[in-house]
């Protein structure tokens, strides 16, 4: 008996080491399309929730319990015969340590998704050869999903997965795709890469380790610590925005953060109050009405 709780002990303990890294929820909006088989996108959205959930995107070992919630949504808004026009939205979030709170590491609706589908098409990928813009434009959000969930935890953490998306954008470059090529857009998936791993964004990367790890995971210990740790790296997106206005790293960061922002600078000193919105408005003066509200 002894022996035969030990087997299905190591079972479950080699399924939690080699659990995949994504646990995300994959959903397909077809309102616009009228008069089609609407079987085709129940079908999609399975193959595609098995493509992300059940493949492993890194060497590293992930327990169940340790997967990235993340969500893809793809909003379909033209279908001519298997060549689908879409757009996707994409979000990611990992837990606040000693809380039940979850913050949003990554929010981004990318414009620019056109691909080819027939019903029950095997899903396939290559990273350095891109054969079907389906897969390459969702592994490539997978790995910048991971990078920015390993880029909280650990100091450029996510170095490894972001090369693995650049490596997707350059096999795409001789490929006539949108969403890809550079100078093609200043807010495309290229754009994006290329300022995540650009040497002069290290600063962001740093500051977004530093405001994940020892800014809101101490905030349930000290959050006047916490706070100020994240106060003490706001200069930070005021110096990159002015050396590179709207870039997407910025740009995507707020989106994810605004609210966090504005709730975490609200229960700040008078200081706090006044510096976060004097930076954060500098950088996003289209949402200085918003900021404002820190100080009330």
């Amino acid at each position: 008996m002894k022996k035969l709780i030990f087997f299905f002990s190591l079972i479950c303990w080699i399924g939690m080491a080699n659990a995949q890294e994504l646990n995300c929820t994959i959903n397909i909006n077809s309102d616009q399309i009228q008069g089609s088989n609407k079987q085709v996108y129940n079908t999609l959205k399975k193959s595609l929730t098995d493509f992300v959930n059940n493949r492993k995107w890194t060497d590293l070992t992930y327990a169940s319990s340790e997967r990235i919630e993340c969500s893809m949504t793809i909003i379909i808004k033209k279908v001519e015969s298997d060549t689908y026009t879409a757009e996707i939205q994409v979000q990611s979030r990992r837990p606040v340590f000693n809380t039940n709170y979850n913050t949003t590491l990554f929010n981004f609706k990318d414009n620019s998704f056109t691909f080819d589908y027939k019903e029950f098409d095997q899903l396939e990928f290559n990273e350095n050869t891109i054969t079907s813009n389906l897969t390459a434009v969702i592994a490539y959000y997978a790995y910048i999903i991971i990078g920015y969930d390993m880029d909280s935890f650990s100091r450029l953490g996510g170095t490894s997965a972001f090369q693995s998306a650049e490596n997707i954008v350059n096999a795409a470059q001789g490929a006539n795709l949108d969403g890809w090529k550079a100078f093609e857009s200043t807010h495309n998936r290229y754009a994006l890469i290329s300022n995540i791993l650009d040497e002069s964004f290290k600063k962001f990367r740093n500051f977004f380790y530093d405001y994940h790890r020892l800014g809101l995971d101490e905030m349930s210990e000290n959050a006047s610590n916490g706070r100020a740790r994240i106060a003490e790296g706001l200069p930070v997106l005021r110096e990159l925005n002015r050396d590179t206005p709207s870039s997407m790293v910025i740009s995507t960061f707020l989106d994810a953060k605004n609210d966090e922002l504005i709730n975490i600078f609200s229960k700040g000193t008078t200081k706090e109050k006044s510096d976060a919105v004097e930076i954060l408005s500098d950088v996003n003066p289209t949402m200085s009405a918003r900021y404002e509200q820190i100080l009330k």
